[in-house]
């Protein structure tokens, strides 16, 4: 066996690098989980230890519960979700309390509460999520019954208040998920336009289809850091730890709603380029613009971490935008390369308002066709 291999109990031989490549995977789990475990273990011990010292009550398991609910290990923790969760929790624990003073507890008193509870749920909302935190509090409350009447929703409400007030004062570390997220987009957006370039220059229409195939799956990556970056900012207006981030998050917000843009002219040029490549021909010109272009994004997210760099990428893509003539750059070109080269106009438009340009002044660099 060699020393990069080690065997099972059964026999079967499995790479030592497989598992540590697997610790690896773990260990990073555990480690972007850190912050949000934080939250979690500070808020529900100030919840469960303010219901029990300070307002005296026995067993303060929901404040708790509704902490460690509301909360939870997604990384998208912004105040206004953790809100909603609390706030259908303690829908929930009310409707447990009501049931209790009027009917008694009992397993038919905790189907009749439960049904409510997803039934009034259901009506006040439309996420699931909501609807299913309320229900499990409801059903907790039923069962765990102890103290005097609406004590548990008064423990549900000390919960609810320490998951947001955590929020603010012990915030996640948003700014470097929103940034991977940025990173991840940025990288799938060159690996798509690098696909669509290598198929112009050798009319090889299979690549071209790979490259539309990237330029399709560009709108998770989209969606993941639009997911991210509104977190950061929700969280950044009530954080006092991040005032100075809100400018930052602010300017980032800007640079993804255009490459949400760039990654839509992105498939049209690539659907463009798949029709072109059947023919089996070349397009060298058009593949250096789009070069170009793909050289020119790398600038802009460059500019992301430092916005001094931002003027570089503005100047690199306005000399490009200028140049985007088709009749100039392809006089004897048909209309079908032609089409694909105007193509490129609001791309390059898209980058350089994601580059910090005001989209009439990008707009108005553009030759007239």
């Amino acid at each position: 066996m060699s020393a990069d291999e080690s065997s099972t109990t059964v026999g079967v031989v499995v790479p030592r690098s497989r598992w540590r490549s697997t610790l690896a995977r773990r260990a990073h789990r555990v480690r972007e989980s850190m912050p949000a475990i934080a939250q979690i273990v500070v808020a529900a011990t100030a919840a469960y230890a303010f219901a029990h010292f300070v307002l005296g009550h026995p067993v303060p398991l929901l404040a708790a519960t509704v902490t460690v609910s509301s909360l939870g290990l997604v990384r998208d923790a912004r105040p206004w979700r953790v809100a909603e969760t609390v706030m259908g929790m303690l829908v929930g624990i009310l409707i447990a309390e009501v049931v209790l003073l009027t009917a008694g507890s009992g397993w038919w008193q905790i189907a009749l509460a439960m049904t409510a509870t997803l039934v009034i749920a259901r009506f006040l909302s439309p996420q699931p999520g909501f609807a299913l935190a309320a229900v499990v509090q409801s059903l907790i409350a039923l069962v765990v019954v102890t103290g005097a009447p609406f004590l548990r929703l008064i423990d549900g409400a000390v919960g609810g208040v320490a998951a947001l007030v955590v929020t603010a004062l012990i915030p996640r570390t948003l700014r470097r998920t929103e940034l991977r997220d940025a990173d991840e987009l940025f990288d799938a957006l060159d690996a798509a336009m690098a696909t669509i370039v290598r198929a112009l220059r050798r009319g090889d229409r299979g690549r071209a289809e790979r490259g539309l195939e990237r330029a399709r799956a560009l709108q998770t990556y989209v969606d993941a850091w639009s997911g991210s970056l509104e977190s950061g900012r929700e969280v950044a207006r009530i954080s006092p730890f991040l005032r100075r981030q809100r400018a930052e998050l602010q300017r980032h917000e800007r640079v993804r709603a255009a490459l949400d843009l760039a990654t839509r002219n992105l498939r049209v040029i690539a659907r463009r380029a798949a029709y072109l490549c059947a023919d089996g021909q070349p397009r060298p010109v058009t593949a250096d613009l789009l070069a170009e272009l793909e050289r020119a994004a790398g600038l802009v997210r460059d500019g992301l971490d430092d916005i001094s760099l931002e003027p570089v990428a503005r100047e690199t893509l306005a000399a490009l935008t200028r140049r985007l003539d088709p009749a100039a750059l392809l006089p004897d070109g048909g209309a079908g390369e032609q089409n694909l080269l105007a193509a490129l106009r609001p791309l390059a438009v898209d980058l350089l308002v994601a580059a910090g340009m005001p989209s009439a002044e990008a707009r108005g660099l553009l030759p007239r066709i």
